[in-house]
């Protein structure tokens, strides 16, 4: 499957944030409002807002409207994208790791 590189620059950038990666934990628990959101930093909540819009520029949320509410998603097939592109680079270190193990099993077996 084609990587979309410029998808997860705006990813990875997005993620490099403290205050983003926390606001990714907490959806991971489920939707919450900016209002939800902003509780637990001390920042404003237009620097919240500001956050959000990052993540959702990055597509790794979205906002529904529930009535007055607007409520934030995490969008689970943007983060499995991240994770299954680190996971093609940690496979492949895992099998050069378990080759060089194998070779250095061999070096001990040898008197």
């Amino acid at each position: 499957m084609p990587v979309d590189e410029e998808a997860l620059d705006r990813a990875f950038t997005a993620l490099g944030d403290p205050v983003r990666r926390a606001l990714v934990a907490r959806l991971s628990r489920g939707e919450a409002t900016v209002n939800e959101l902003a509780e637990p930093f001390a920042i404003t909540k237009q620097a919240v807002s500001r956050h959000i819009q990052v993540l959702e520029q990055a597509g790794l949320i979205t906002r529904s409207r529930d009535g007055q509410r607007r409520p934030c998603h995490l969008v689970p097939s943007a983060l499995e994208a991240l994770t299954g592109w680190i996971d093609t680079y940690r496979l492949a270190t895992e099998r050069s790791y378990r080759r060089l193990d194998a070779v250095l099993d061999t070096l001990e077996e040898t008197p």
